[in-house]
């Protein structure tokens, strides 16, 4: 049998977390729906290990109408009850009521810009930023602004730690480390 392909330190040995990290981290998204999954689930993982979330990622997916962002949005008070009794999810009332504003949020900047994708990635021009080391980084100017930005439109759990760890995901930055295969 072969030898491991050379990762990124982050994603260890753990084969979900290796399959995440070669399949969709740091791959340039561009598609609405997608994008809006990964800003509640980087949200949802604040204070946790990234890998807790990916293991209940389908769980979110059934819970929050695979993320689509219009239904999302019409999410009330019962809805936000009924997710804190679901053990698939991170049950964190903060971070369950903050979806449905995050939603509306995300389709204002789809109506005034188009797009959240055009919106989110004209903060690069357009092209991954890209930044080789061995460890990502845990903030950026980038994340900072585009963290303002959204926290000016309502939206929570979109701190800057929170948005560099979304903008890596997304592709915007790729911070592969040196020696990763992807790098």
């Amino acid at each position: 049998m072969g030898r491991a392909k050379p990762r990124c330190a982050w994603c260890g040995d753990d084969p979900r977390y290796a399959a995440y990290h070669d399949e969709e981290w740091g791959v340039p998204v561009r598609d609405d729906r997608l994008l809006f999954e990964q800003l509640i689930l980087e949200g949802a993982q604040a204070g946790l290990s990234w890998i807790t979330v990916l293991r209940k990622r389908d769980r979110y997916r059934k819970a929050f109408a695979n993320f689509d962002p219009r239904k999302v949005a019409r999410f009330d008070g019962r809805k936000v009850d009924a997710l804190m009794a679901d053990a698939g999810l991170v049950r964190h009332r903060g971070k369950l009521a903050s979806v449905a504003p995050n939603a509306r949020a995300f389709l204002a900047i789809q109506e005034e810009h188009g797009s959240f994708a055009d919106w989110l990635w004209e903060h690069v021009g357009g092209r991954p930023v890209v930044r080789r080391a061995r460890t990502p980084q845990a903030t950026s100017p980038l994340a900072e602004k585009i963290s303002k930005e959204l926290r000016k439109r309502g939206m929570k759990f979109v701190g800057p730690t929170i948005m560099q760890a979304y903008l890596q995901a997304v592709g915007v930055l790729d911070e592969h480390a040196p020696g990763c295969w992807k790098a």
